[in-house]
């Protein structure tokens, strides 16, 4: 231990700690230090230690910084414009018509409310894919917050639009002090053809870049890519060679027990990312299988999607139904348990973004991105057992202190990093003519 002053000592906590088969465990009267943005300790007989900065953590529970392994963090400002439509409509009518007029500066305000809305919702780290991304690089530099970051394209845009997302991914990498890693990001099978896929792994391979893409998102799509081509989205990555590569797959509620084998032996890391809240919302008749994948060592990750679709980016709310709708999809109460959501919360969803040798966990040498957590509500007490307190009882609102690489990004409820009023009016100003669809036009069509 080194003898200068440590950045960081949190008190008091209960810290949430994984034994070396993974299971979930608590440490009561926890103290954590924290030395140039890693945690150097976690220890229940806590020597002194001089440190720049202490918490006083009695009363919460430290856990594991929340990733949200697939959103796209400037759709906060549609939140809501699309309610109520089946998925077609809601990309052909209205998403896509408004994305048409985005502008950078819009996707700034957007990346700039959205990480406020997850900083004070414990997540510290985001999987996104979207547009302008050098923008969301630069809100993810100045807030603190750390990024999987991945610019999206079609194959309508041509060869540019995949040569543009290798030219981020690689320019990105790397950024904000290593707090941004970054992915080559083909939207979807349905939008993005087989060549470009295949140059895409290609480009994957030779740069080490992982990949990250929606696949198999719904029932109706893998049934309309086996009518069309013969074949399942999964199938289209195997033969297309993405499957090779390391690929994180957004959604797969509608994976088929075919598509199985081929995940299994998947020559990179495949993960997949459920965001279930939207797939209620949206009535798809399945949800991501959970357990068939978990069975087979793929990890799911947990998601929001973009708040267009969600309304929220709250990971603890997908923690939660993740949990339920397991319980009630495969008609047993005892899959998913609350310690399973908290793996799935924490390790699980760190690998899903290719960082789970460096977060996902609190334990000496990981990245010291950790919340803390209040249970001294109503709503959270008495508290018989902690993992289903957590998982079931508090809410995102319960989240007192953010910390990224050993930087309080909120304390006590109050951020430190972005102006959310100043935000919120800018973006304001200009939501008339972002969503503004007179003109008729659309960045794309749905058509699976």
């Amino acid at each position: 231990m080194s003898d200068s002053p440590a950045d960081l000592v949190i008190t008091g906590c209960t810290a949430l700690v994984h034994d070396d088969q993974e299971r979930i465990g608590f440490k009561e009267n926890a103290t954590i230090v924290v030395r140039d943005g890693v945690i150097e300790s976690v220890t229940t007989t806590p020597a002194v230690v001089e440190a720049r900065q202490r918490i006083d953590a009695r009363g919460q529970v430290a856990l594991p910084g929340l990733v949200n392994c697939h959103t796209h963090a400037p759709m906060v400002a549609l939140r809501g414009l699309a309610e109520d439509l089946p998925t077609e409509e809601w990309f052909n009518d209205v998403v896509w018509p408004v994305e048409s007029n985005l502008t950078e500066r819009d996707v700034t305000l957007g990346t700039r409310l959205a990480c406020a809305e997850m900083i004070r919702g414990g997540v510290t780290c985001f999987a996104d894919h979207y547009f302008s991304m050098g923008a969301v690089a630069a809100v993810v530099e100045e807030c603190g917050i750390r990024a999987h970051l991945g610019e999206a394209y079609f194959s309508s845009q041509g060869p540019q639009g995949r040569e543009a997302s290798l030219e981020f991914a690689l320019r990105q990498r790397g950024g904000a002090g290593g707090r941004i890693t970054t992915a080559l990001a083909p939207h979807a099978p349905y939008t993005v053809d087989d060549a470009d896929l295949t140059a895409t792994a290609d480009l994957a391979r030779e740069h080490g870049l992982p990949v990250h893409l929606h696949a198999s998102e719904n029932r109706d799509q893998a049934e309309a890519s086996l009518a069309r081509h013969g074949v399942t989205p999964i199938e289209v990555l195997e033969r297309t060679g993405i499957l090779d590569t390391d690929v994180l797959i957004a959604h797969g509620s509608g994976i088929l027990d075919r598509d199985l084998p081929l995940l299994e032996r998947a020559a990179g890391l495949t993960a997949v990312a459920t965001a279930p809240r939207g797939y209620l919302k949206f009535a798809w008749p399945t949800t991501t299988p959970v357990r068939a994948l978990h069975d087979i060592g793929i990890p799911v990750g947990l998601a929001t999607d973009g708040a267009a679709s969600n309304n929220s980016l709250d990971v603890w709310e997908s923690m939660a139904l993740t949990a339920l709708i397991q319980k009630s999809t495969t008609g047993d109460p005892r899959w998913l348990t609350s310690r399973q959501a908290l793996h799935h919360a924490t390790l699980q969803s760190a690998r899903a973004v290719g960082l789970g040798d460096r977060i996902g966990s609190i334990a000496p040498g990981r990245r010291a991105d950790l919340v803390l957590v209040d249970l001294t509500g109503p709503h959270t007490q008495p508290v018989h057992d902690l993992a289903a307190t957590l998982v079931h009882s508090a809410r995102s609102s319960d989240v007192r202190t953010t910390i990224v690489e050993g930087r309080i990004l909120m304390r006590d409820r109050e951020l430190l990093t972005i102006d959310v009023p100043a935000v919120v009016a800018e973006l304001g100003e200009r939501l008339p003519a972002l969503v503004d669809r007179s003109h008729g036009k659309r960045i794309q069509e749905y058509d699976t």
